[in-house]
């Protein structure tokens, strides 16, 4: 009886053990960014994943663990979502906050529990029996999802992120053609370590090396070879473009400071949190005009006010006193709704330009479906008006030449940046709000924006309400950032570029390209067999 009891025991942990192994797995792609940021995971976190869903491919237990492993990767990678409650100084009380919150967390998670589920079906129903041509269909089928995904309005945790701001090497390979360039880098990478492990037997060849060779045969793997392979060749074409001088003309600098005001999000609706911002912007840009600076930049929302109420602000009294251009967070107007925007008030203290934000949260500053969903959520607005975003072509000209604007969520969206950059945007203003979220949530959002430097090339200033700030290269580098839930100041100087990276020129082309030659070999697959 005793042993019957053990072998159901058995049995059910046998039958339980894949998909244990699918959410772990998947956790540990999720360590891979802030708070944790362990990127090198990212490079064998897939391995377990692809093992699965190729060795089950035959049965029908290849789903669940693909859904699980998305579930694990966005829900430990997202978890900063959370942050958002209590809302209760949004008014919401606290347990129809907690239960937003959870919501919003767990949509998120069961979406890349989707995503990954998609893909595994792709790879059981076309990746077939080659594994050479198993890893191009799996590294295709990745990259062309994310795409998709990120196409939509609710996007942030891309493969490519998780070796950002850590491995700045790798991430140069945005240049080339976008995140995807190094999503497919990860994707490939972990196919082939796969496919090594499942073949660990399978060393056809190896008789044909030399005899000098000190290993021992059984140990040659010719998939563990191409993938270490082809990790070393991506990482030197990485340190190739990484190592490249920047060019810093004295004529191209621009002295540029930025505000970090620490208003928390809990005062924005009050005269208190008004009265705060004004006297920690205006103050802030005083000190930053005197030390000589070019221009200064605030943060998303910095002053809470809508744009006809902005020129009795002291803010911009005190840019027509000193005569420097201020870039100010605000509140646009389109008839009867609002826009977040950034507006550049020149040295006499007038509109010259601005730049509405067009990527909304979900649930955040926009509800989808509204008619139904209207009166179950809340925005996290400090107005009550409706919230509107911005085009998706515009340009944003200021006296220093045309600038690359981003507020907030949109740093995710690498298109919105390189649009901007072959429009002939010369540096980044990235102007955000994360206030309302855990430390991990603006760390990630400084690992977005240092993408977007190197994948467009351009000098960025990062303001940000509560932290962090910044100022980033070219390269990726970190030149300065603010501490959390500190009020700070800061100037440094950056330089206007005009240079368009193969990625600015010609958009993500790889991705197109590995579907081509994924869907080339799947036909000349079936015609041969």
């Amino acid at each position: 009886m005793q042993k019957k009891q053990n072998k159901k025991q058995g049995e059910r942990l046998t039958t339980l053990l894949p998909y244990l192994i699918a959410l772990a797995s998947g956790i540990l792609m999720g360590l891979t960014v802030a708070p944790v940021g362990a990127w090198l995971l990212a490079w064998i976190a897939i391995v377990p994943l692809w093992v699965l869903v190729v060795t089950s491919a035959k049965g029908k237990n290849q789903f669940p663990p693909a859904f699980l492993w998305g579930i694990g990767f966005h829900g430990v990678a997202l978890f900063w979502i959370t942050g958002i409650h209590p809302m209760t100084w949004l008014g919401v009380p606290w347990l129809p906050s907690l239960v937003i919150t959870l919501f919003c967390w767990g949509f998120i998670s069961v979406l890349g529990g989707v995503f990954l589920t998609i893909w595994a079906a792709i790879m059981v129903r076309l990746g077939g029996k080659n594994p050479w041509l198993r890893v191009l269909i799996g590294t295709a089928a990745w990259c062309g999802l994310e795409s998709l995904w990120s196409a939509g309005p609710l996007w942030w945790s891309s493969l490519a992120y998780t070796q950002s701001p850590h491995n700045l090497v790798i991430v140069h390979l945005g240049q080339l053609s976008g995140p995807n360039t190094v999503t497919a880098a990860i994707v490939a990478v972990n196919g082939l370590i796969a496919e090594g492990w499942m073949n660990h037997r399978g060393t056809q060849g190896a008789e044909k090396i030399s005899s000098a060779f000190s290993a021992p045969l059984r140990f040659v793997n010719k998939y563990l070879v191409a993938a270490t392979g082809l990790l070393i060749t991506l990482h030197l074409i990485g340190f190739f473009l990484y190592s490249r001088p920047i060019a810093q003309r004295p004529e191209a600098a621009l002295k540029v400071g930025i505000v970090q005001g620490n208003i928390p999000n809990r005062l924005l609706r009050s005269s208190e949190g008004f009265r705060r911002a004004q006297e920690n912007y205006t103050n802030g840009y005083l000190t930053l005009a005197d030390q000589g600076v070019d221009a200064v930049l605030t943060p998303e929302g910095a002053l809470p006010i809508f744009q006809r109420n902005l020129m009795q602000t002291a803010l911009v009294a005190a840019v027509k006193e000193k005569g420097v251009v201020g870039w100010i967070g605000a509140f646009g107007e389109r008839g009867d709704s609002y826009t977040i925007s950034l507006f550049t008030f020149n040295s006499k203290g007038e509109i010259v330009s601005r730049y509405d934000k067009s990527k909304l949260v979900p649930l955040g500053e926009y509800i989808p479906f509204e008619g139904i969903l209207g009166g179950l959520v809340q925005r996290l607005s400090p107005l009550d008006a409706h919230q509107v975003p911005g085009s998706a072509n515009q340009i944003f000209d200021t006296p220093f030449g045309r600038a690359i604007a981003s507020i907030c969520y949109e740093s995710a969206f690498p298109e919105q940046f390189r649009r901007q950059a072959a429009a002939g945007g010369q540096f980044i203003l990235s102007s955000s709000n994360d206030a309302h979220y855990t430390a991990s949530m603006p760390f990630q959002h400084h690992a977005q924006d240092i993408m977007r430097a190197i994948e467009t090339d351009r000098w960025s200033a990062r303001a940000t309400n509560t932290g962090y700030s910044a100022f980033i290269d070219p390269h990726g580098r970190t030149l300065w950032m603010s501490g959390y839930n500190t009020y700070e100041t800061h100037a440094e100087t950056i330089y206007r570029r005009q240079t368009k990276t193969l990625y600015v020129r010609w958009s993500d082309w790889l991705t197109p390209l590995l579907l081509g030659l994924s869907i080339l070999g799947w036909f000349v697959q079936r015609v041969i067999n």
